[in-house]
């Protein structure tokens, strides 16, 4: 195990939407930056994939399948890594949900429910569940993903970026309410990257004129890390010459 050396050494990060993607790639980074991680996914076989990239970068994880939609399950997260760890170092919370792309009049309940669920309300189970956790660490880190979705009214995108445009704020919320703490909380829109996300949102896009999910977890490391002091912040990723959309 890398956990002796690195930016991130004997840090406990927890990770969602770690089965593939964006939180994928910001899990192997972590392992080869030394943390000590908790990874969350939908997919056993996905976060077993993840897993094999990290055990490969000399880390080490404990994977966590479930949807996020199971709020009962995200309390009894933070139960289970108050037991193993007494605090929790870092949250990544990554995982997002597209949806449908149409006219917010067609847009399915259920579907408006589920986007929802996802994107907001399981972002805030997770502060309720880890905040204490968050709190007992030295140096806490929460970093929460967001888009520019949430920032300019666009066409056929409602459910996706109304719930981006309220986790930016609940972000912002929490950031202030723990602002004397130790605990720095930061969102970070990491611009146009090659997800299968993006694919679904722009089938016509070329895949190989997007950065690769790896291309871009240095970023996170440095705000995940103890010597960061960034707070409250938008840490947003630009490409040069780059379209401003981001799914």
């Amino acid at each position: 195990m890398n956990g002796g050396s690195g930016r991130l050494a004997g840090r406990v990060a927890l990770i969602t939407g770690a089965s593939r993607g964006i939180g994928a790639a910001v899990a192997r980074r972590f392992a080869a930056e030394g943390a000590r991680l908790i990874l969350l996914g939908r997919t056993t076989g996905g976060l077993e994939e993840t897993d094999d990239a990290v055990r490969a970068a000399g880390g080490e994880a404990a994977l966590a399948p479930f949807d996020l939609a199971d709020y009962d399950a995200i309390d009894r997260l933070g139960g289970v890594i108050f037991e193993r760890h007494r605090r929790l170092d870092i949250l990544v919370a990554n995982a997002g949900m597209l949806g449908t792309l149409t006219p917010v009049a067609h847009i399915k309940p259920a579907e408006w429910d589920k986007v929802m669920a996802v994107n907001l309300t399981a972002n805030w189970r997770l502060i309720r569940s880890l905040d204490p956790l968050l709190r007992a660490s030295p140096a806490g880190r929460a970093i929460f993903v967001t888009a520019a979705a949430a920032r300019a009214p666009r066409a056929y995108w409602g459910g996706y970026a109304v719930s981006k445009a309220a986790l930016d704020m609940l972000a912002g919320i929490y950031a202030a309410e723990v602002a004397k703490s130790t605990l720095r909380v930061n969102l970070i829109d990491p611009g146009r990257v090659r997800t299968a996300m993006r694919a679904k949102a722009y089938p016509g896009e070329a895949p190989e004129s997007l950065p690769a999910p790896d291309e871009i977890a240095d970023v996170f490391v440095e705000l995940a890390s103890e010597a960061c002091t960034r707070h409250g912040e938008l840490v947003q990723l630009r490409r040069p010459h780059a379209s401003t959309s981001s799914a």
